[in-house]
């Protein structure tokens, strides 16, 4: 059963990756990605706390 998940999680993480991979043709757009997720983890921080 645990290995059955694991498989799944790997099939999943993967997919994740190479749609992630997908819409960034350069290491430019991923770092503007990562940077605009960043900053919505950092906005709906700061709205949790007030």
């Amino acid at each position: 059963m645990l290995k059955r998940n694991l498989s799944y999680l790997a099939l999943f993480s993967s997919i994740l990756a190479l749609g992630f991979l997908g819409g960034c043709a350069t290491v430019e757009g991923v770092g503007e990605d990562v940077q605009s997720a960043g900053e919505g983890i950092e906005e709906a921080a700061e709205e949790a706390s007030n």
